[in-house]
């Protein structure tokens, strides 16, 4: 059985996977997200911002010093949807 899109809260503009990020929303995150950018999908996204068309994805394996990702911001045309 599946749920019904009126239980899903709406996909904010600008969302993050970091819980310590102030656009993280953790109720978004209990349903499968998709993100397209520039008409391909794309499943390794950290951070997204609609309205200023950019997303933030891990250059490689490249770590910080803090042991995160370090991330790229590219540019292009952003569409997040539920799965």
């Amino acid at each position: 059985m599946s749920e019904a899109p009126a239980t899903r809260p709406e996909l904010p503009d600008h969302l993050s996977v970091d819980p310590r990020s102030p656009h993280h929303v953790a109720a978004v995150f209990e349903h499968d997200i998709g993100i397209r950018f520039n008409g391909k999908e794309r499943s390794d996204v950290e951070e997204y911002c609609i309205s200023e068309g950019w997303i933030k994805v891990p250059a490689g394996k490249t770590l910080d010093r803090k042991g995160r990702p370090l991330c790229i911001k590219l540019k292009g045309v952003v569409e997040a949807y539920y799965l």
